[in-house]
């Protein structure tokens, strides 16, 4: 065995953590909705900042200040970042607005696209080529989002902003090339001066949420940065541990509890039209996943 082959216990453990990761993603909807009274920019200001608190907190007795110097020390790190840190920031306040506006369906059907949405930034900027089958798993998605757009009557962009906002975010911190939870600490720092700003000038406004809406909003608030980072840690950990191709079967646990969620316990609908829509992507990703499958297994990883 090789040292860096996981033993198998380590392998449970990472499968278990990778799929807690997913778990929790696909649970979010139902802890945003509890701040639903307070607005998607102060949700995601809060979240920014105490997860600034914990991730730094956490790097800093880990690490001291040597996960800061080893990251930025990384070439284009600094600027990348910057540009990671505004997507992610854009895409947190549009989920948590799609959420507490009614949208959790259409924003699971962003994160079923959002494989896909890889594929084709792979192409159009790493210059990767796709096969014939990879080529038809793309275009059946993007005739499941036309039929959606033709037979709804409007464009389903709340999908495909979340799609694309994350996609280009992960394209990013793929150039980057850091440590999940050290990039997620710099860019937390980032945006923690402008999202604290943000909060006191809304306290000033008299429109803060923060202590004005109740103590248990207060505490989900705080908490916000804990329910944000740890699900990446785990995701961290368990991914070192198990096959990608298996993470990428574990990956569509979030937005399938997401859609879940939207349907059976906020009761958003889920028409015919939308069931065809959806299972035209839901095709798409299974013949991705199968011929991701059967190229491991050519060359001999099966």
């Amino acid at each position: 065995m090789t040292p860096t082959q996981p033993t198998p216990e380590e392998a449970r453990r990472g499968f278990v953590a990778t799929v807690g990761a997913f778990i929790a993603w696909g649970l979010f909807p139902l802890y945003w909705r509890e701040l639903q009274m307070v607005a998607p920019l102060q949700i995601t200001a809060h979240r920014i900042l105490w997860c600034t608190v914990f991730v730094v907190g956490f790097l800093m007795w880990k690490q001291g200040f040597g996960w800061l110097r080893a990251t930025l020390s990384r070439p284009r790190a600094a600027p990348l970042l910057l540009a990671s840190s505004l997507l992610i920031s854009v895409n947190w306040v549009l989920y948590i607005w799609a959420v507490n506006a009614g949208h959790v369906v259409e924003s699971a059907l962003g994160y079923f696209i959002n494989p896909l949405v890889n594929v084709l930034l792979g192409v159009a900027v790493l210059g990767e080529r796709l096969n014939l089958r990879q080529w038809v798993s793309v275009a059946l998605a993007a005739f499941g989002v036309a039929w959606l757009t033709w037979k709804l009557g409007r464009l389903p962009w709340i999908a495909l902003a979340l799609a694309f906002s994350f996609g280009t975010y992960g394209l990013i911190r793929k150039i980057v090339s850091v440590e999940s939870v050290p990039g997620l600490g710099v860019e937390s720092l980032i945006m923690f001066v402008p999202a604290l700003g943000y909060l006191v000038f809304c306290e000033a406004m008299g429109t803060g949420g923060f202590g004005h809406v109740g103590r248990y909003e207060d505490l989900l608030m705080i908490l916000a940065g804990v329910v944000t980072a740890m699900p990446l840690i785990w995701f961290a950990y368990g991914a070192r541990r198990i096959p990608l191709s298996l993470v990428g079967i574990i990956q569509y646990i979030g937005p399938t509890l997401q859609l879940l969620t939207g349907v059976f316990l906020f009761g958003e609908p889920f028409s015919e039209v939308q069931l065809i829509g959806f299972g035209c992507i839901w095709g798409a990703l299974a013949l991705y996943a199968l011929d991701g499958l059967w190229r491991i297994r050519m060359r001999g990883y099966g």
